[in-house]
């Protein structure tokens, strides 16, 4: 085959721009899809959904860079209350948080005989926080962003508490769900990170997402 001939192919190759997709995902968090925002070319919008073009409505928020900063997501307004429901809907049967609520019952014998006293490091014992080992009494298991997993007995930071659901003396979740409480503190992105959910709960959250993105397509 000639040179002229390569060079000839070469120039009348097919090109196909339609599949050159605008979408990667966080460096920090590989769940979450980053699409360049059609409206603003300087800003992303985050999603826990592949699917391009996104629907904004349904998104976790808008960055202006990436990977995204507390002062540069602007969060979706719509985003939060749906991860909400989605917690309070299926928190009592993540295994994650499943296993904490049997490390609470495993350590309340140690501290049911333990009065409630500040340790040497200056935190209070886990039955004073009412998370590890309240001593048969029952008490709460906190439901925590995974971008920052807390020390053996301590609390997570308030900023990563989703919410808390409550465990009997028998370990089991009160009313069979554990009654979940959203903790009011939450914040989606902190300089630790953006949004980390356990394997358990994302899945739930993308079921949801696809759910509402299914209704918003539909009444277009």
């Amino acid at each position: 085959m000639s040179i002229t001939l390569t060079a000839r192919m070469l120039r009348q190759a097919p090109r196909f721009p339609n599949q050159l997709r605008s979408v990667s995902t966080l460096s920090n968090n590989s769940h979450i899809y980053a699409f360049r925002d059609p409206k603003d070319p300087s800003s992303h919008i985050l999603t826990f959904l592949s699917t391009e073009p996104p629907t904004p409505s349904i998104a976790i928020g808008s960055t202006s860079q990436l990977p995204p900063s507390p002062s540069s997501l602007k969060e979706n307004p719509r985003f939060l209350p749906i991860l909400q429901a989605v917690m309070a809907e299926h928190a009592h049967s993540d295994p994650f948080v499943q296993s904490q609520a049997a490390v609470m019952v495993s350590s309340a014998g140690f501290s049911f005989s333990q009065p409630m006293r500040r340790q040497e490091n200056g935190s209070f014992g886990a039955s004073d926080q009412g998370g590890y080992g309240s001593g048969g009494r029952g008490g709460f298991v906190h439901v925590y962003d995974q971008r920052r997993v807390p020390d053996f007995g301590r609390i997570p930071d308030p900023e990563d508490i989703f919410g808390s659901i409550e465990v009997d003396g028998n370990g089991q979740f009160v009313d069979g769900h554990g009654r979940y409480e959203p903790s009011g503190t939450y914040r989606i992105c902190t300089n630790d990170g953006i949004l980390g959910l356990s394997d358990f709960m994302r899945q739930k959250l993308v079921d949801r997402l696809k759910l509402h993105e299914a209704a918003e397509r539909n009444r277009k």
